[in-house]
């Protein structure tokens, strides 16, 4: 531990509530955004560096972070995408043989605000009762009534684009140029590990910016195409409905995977709406209508779709429900060879078991060839 001396911090969220803490490391200031919770026990590296969560200050509910430190692979973007880090204990050694830093140095490195000796069970109860609002992380507990007025004028996450801060600025190449499947991805907040699923199942592919028109990512001539996961309320992404309305068109396969899901809904005139507090961990379970199978999930996302729409939509079917609420958590297209989930097949963290989807994926490209 490099600052022996701690400053207070707190948290204010936007109806008042307040929590108290000290700070992590040396970094000082104010942080906003949306405040949520992941119930992971592990992957906090992965976890803060996937794009999905940009703008958000993330409260963790182990009770132990940074334990085990950093490593350079563990990482799902080119750097930290919260907006601030809640915990109750703060590890500043890592155990870790193998391990590349501390999460202290991480942290710092990334310019990351966080705050540790939080009430997090208690905080957490209160998102659950009185769901995800925006908040601000601060050590300037001096200056409240200036934080509370900058509070109030922070946008709320409902209508707000947050793809254009975490898309790619220019097109690039991910994988083998010599393997038999070309796929190209519309980067709206894409995670690394998606990427590297894709690869090893013998796709070579060009991942698009988020504001792409189909000719673009037409001209790639791919067999398929993928919408990511990413961040942000999915109806102002207006132009990336609208690629994908034409993506549609052409009859070809599409995968789409959170907030690509969100947006192949909208595509389809189904409505999405913001969740209470959203679903946010590595131990989600799922329910395959197809299969008949559970499966145990990894999760990030505040926005779902309207299930009864798409139960009332002639071309869409209900693949796959959360059991924990029930909303619909997969749908595929009865005309074509499409199909999306809200959670994320590609973990890192979390478990495995709908890995198949990426499989599902490669069989419709190769029916479709």
């Amino acid at each position: 531990m490099k600052y022996q001396t701690r400053k207070n911090a707190l948290i204010l969220l936007a109806d008042g509530a307040t929590f108290y803490g000290k700070a992590v490391g040396g970094k000082t200031g104010s942080s906003f955004g949306e405040v949520c919770f992941n119930t992971g026990m592990t992957g906090y590296q992965e976890i803060f560096t996937d794009p999905s969560y940009f703008g958000q200050l993330m409260v963790t509910t182990n009770a132990h972070i940074g334990n085990y430190g950093v490593h350079d692979e563990e990482v799902e973007s080119d750097g930290i995408k919260i907006a601030g880090l809640i915990c109750r204990n703060f590890s500043y050694q890592a155990s870790r043989p193998d391990g590349d830093g501390t999460l202290e140095d991480f942290l710092e490195a990334n310019n990351l605000l966080a705050i540790s000796d939080v009430d997090t069970r208690a905080l957490v109860n209160y998102i659950r009762d009185n769901g995800a609002m925006n908040a601000v992380i601060t050590t300037e507990v001096d200056n409240l009534d200036a934080l509370k007025h900058e509070l109030a004028a922070f946008p709320d996450m409902k209508g707000l684009e947050l793809a254009s801060k975490v898309s790619t600025k220019e097109p690039y190449f991910y994988g083998n140029e010599n393997a038999t499947y070309k796929v190209s991805a519309l980067d709206i907040g894409i995670k690394k590990n998606i990427l590297r699923n894709l690869a090893k199942r013998d796709c070579y592919i060009k991942v698009f910016p988020y504001n792409s028109t189909f000719s673009d990512m037409q001209s790639f001539a791919p067999d398929g195409y993928f919408l990511s996961n990413g961040p942000g309320d999915p109806e102002p992404l207006t132009g990336a409905i609208a690629t994908t309305k034409q993506i549609l068109e052409t009859g070809k396969p599409l995968f789409g995977i959170c907030l690509g899901h969100q947006v192949l809904a909208l595509a389809n005139g189904i409505s999405t709406y913001k969740m209470h507090h959203g679903h946010r961990g590595i131990n989600h379970p799922i329910m395959n209508l197809i299969t008949g199978k559970g499966e145990i999930t990894s999760q990030n996302h505040g926005f779902a779709i309207n299930k009864e729409e798409a139960e009332a939509h002639a071309d869409i079917e209900i693949t796959h429900v959360h059991l924990n609420d029930d909303t619909a958590a997969g749908i595929r297209m009865k005309s074509k060879p499409v199909f999306s989930v809200q959670y994320h097949p590609e973990a890192s963290p979390g478990p495995n078991d709908a890995s198949y989807l990426f499989d599902d994926f490669i069989t419709n490209i190769k029916n479709a060839k």
